[in-house]
């Protein structure tokens, strides 16, 4: 039995050592993540200067991978034991394998992901005691002081300005950028070239101004920022050419997709119009998913700005109208990269180049139409909508509580703005009043006379969140003044509600308020088809009462006609909407 199990573990021995090193899976030397595209480039370089076979790698979700390779495994590991050792990189520093990888980012124009590992012995890494001194490149012979001041004098005044701009960006600078190099630029550069180990002399050389240009533009390294020229949207600018491409045309837009991780995007605007069609653009644009609440909103007769700002992205759009045409642009981009996107919003405004011709209204495909899309761009959606009613003539609205609740905002009919001025978690009703009076065409008069059973009773509301853009009339009838449990304060009914509904008022059949429709029971309980529950009028008045507001008392109990009933419960009903 012994020599049967020798015989197996030998046989899987050779087994193992029989599979060829070839089909494992290359390895890498994993020694730092990056949030940004920005801080992982500046650690790459960092990296590239002092060790061998640097790359840096997509992780998906915003990250970045800094990392040394391809290595077969005992390679990796190997590199790992040694460069730990000698402090070259991180403790926490470990092995990883290109499948942990997405796209690389460093260096440019190469593909390690598919490429041999390299096997064999690890790269011999110096001790630190023992590194030798690197052997200086050859450094271009620079001006005298002579020269450098005859260099300068041929500077155009863009150019001079442009050095200002830079020695302000390098923090030794607060002077007006006018292009006037005085005692205060002079003062700037002599102490950005004393922090950069030259000679503080106060006058830049050719090769110095080339090396704070250098600086100035770093920011933008890996973006590919590069004149685009759209000749079907007659709009030339640069573009961050290795972050967006050109995905599509939706008329008035050109769309500049993201290309990979980095969320970000541009819009060319381009389209024939007026002044009414440009403020119309503008209106549009305020409702897209793409413009945040948050932030400037600015429209002048010829030309408009939007700035949106939230916790993921910032959204800019300028557009002007010129000679019948509109033109203009948007760009997106992440929050918290301020840095890079000011600095290329700049280089876009400053290269924006408007060329004969604008999109076409045909521009686009009919396949993906859909409501909430507006020239292929979502509209921005309340979290909820529910249904209320107004309670008085300056526009004071009675909801469910159910709608009010966690909202960064809260619009009735989705235009004007309401807050909370209270809500009683009882009887689940809010209150809310418009942060602007409003002139409702009906106001609701409660019927506080016990109705009834089996009357005509029907519910507004909009059924569907307001895709309708008006309330929808559910008739049905009174089933029991009570709740199923005997709840006194609330009425059974015999209605097929949706949750839409919710929040709406419920009317007699002479248009008399007897109570609010709640919503469905979020309990385990399903009850049947058609079984809806409102709370009742005195429930109601008595919150109203309670913030101050007098409820009207219907006067009447004549029957009105289904057409008339229609006109005024939708005249009093109101879509309110919860948005994060």
């Amino acid at each position: 039995m012994t020599r049967l199990i020798l015989t197996v573990i030998s046989s899987l021995f050779l087994l193992v050592q029989a599979i060829p090193v070839a089909a494992q899976e290359n390895a890498w030397v994993q020694i730092e993540a990056q949030p940004t595209l920005g801080s992982a480039q500046t650690s790459l370089r960092g990296y590239a200067v002092r060790l061998p076979d640097v790359a840096g790698f997509s992780l998906g979700a915003g990250w970045y991978a800094i990392a040394l390779g391809p290595y077969d495994q005992a390679t990796a590991r190997e590199v790992l034991q040694n460069l730990r050792a000698q402090g070259a990189i991180p403790g926490d520093s470990y092995i990883a394998f290109s499948t942990d990888y997405q796209q690389q980012i460093w260096p440019v124009g190469s593909d390690l992901l598919d490429a041999p590992a390299q096997d064999g012995t690890a790269p011999a890494m110096p001790e630190p005691a023992t590194l030798p001194e690197p052997e200086p490149e050859p450094v271009p012979a620079d001006e005298t002081p002579r020269e450098a001041r005859a260099s300068e004098a041929d500077l155009s005044r863009d150019a001079r300005a442009d050095l200002q701009v830079a020695l302000q960006w390098a923090g030794v600078y607060s002077g007006a950028i006018d292009a006037a190099f005085g005692p205060q630029t002079r003062r700037a550069m002599a102490d950005w070239q004393r922090a950069n180990g030259h000679e503080p002399s106060g006058v830049l050389t050719t090769l110095q101004r080339a090396e704070l240009i250098a600086q100035y533009n770093a920011v933008l390294d890996g973006i590919g920022l590069r004149l685009v020229e759209d000749a079907k949207a007659g709009i030339a600018m640069k573009l961050p050419a290795d972050v967006v491409r050109l995905d599509r045309y939706e008329s008035p837009f050109a769309h500049y997709t993201a290309s990979g991780d980095l969320e970000a995007g541009v819009l060319l605007i381009s389209q024939q119009g007026n002044r009414n069609t440009l403020g119309g653009l503008y209106d549009i644009m305020q409702t897209l998913q793409i413009v945040p609440q948050e932030g400037e909103r600015r429209l002048g007769q010829d030309s408009f700005l939007l700035i949106g700002e939230d916790a993921r992205r910032i959204s800019h759009t300028e557009a002007a109208l010129r000679d019948g045409e509109i033109k203009g642009f948007t760009l997106i981009w992440p929050t918290g990269d301020e840095e890079r996107r000011t600095r290329l919003l700049g280089e876009m405004q400053e290269s924006f180049t408007r060329l004969p011709g604008v999109l076409p209204a045909s521009a686009g495909s009919l396949e993906d139409q859909s409501i909430d899309l507006v020239s292929g761009l979502e509209i921005r959606q309340p979290r909820l909508s529910r249904s209320g009613f107004y309670v008085d003539r300056s526009g004071t609205v009675v909801t469910t509580a159910e709608v009010v609740q966690e909202c960064s905002r809260i619009t009735l009919d989705q235009v004007y703005d309401a807050q909370v001025i209270t809500q009683d978690a009882g009887s689940g009703i809010a209150v809310l009043r418009p942060l602007q009076p409003l002139a409702p065409i009906s106001v609701a008069a409660f019927q506080l006379a016990i109705p009834r059973l089996q009357s005509d009773v029907a519910v507004a509301g909009y059924s569907y969140g307001g895709m309708l853009g008006a309330p929808t009339l559910t008739f049905g009838r009174l089933a029991d003044v009570r709740g199923l449990n005997g709840e006194p304060a609330q009425k059974r009914l015999a209605l097929n509600a949706l949750e839409g509904d919710a929040g709406g008022p419920v009317v007699d059949a002479a248009g008399g308020v007897l109570g609010m429709l709640l919503p469905p029971s979020s309990a385990d309980r399903r009850l049947p088809d058609g079984v809806s529950f409102a709370t009742n009028a005195d429930a109601v008045a008595q919150v109203l009462t309670a913030a101050g507001i007098t409820p009207a008392a219907a006067d009447t109990s004549d029957h009105m006609a289904d057409e008339a009933l229609t006109r005024k419960a939708s005249g009093m009903t109101v879509l309110v909407s919860c948005w994060d």
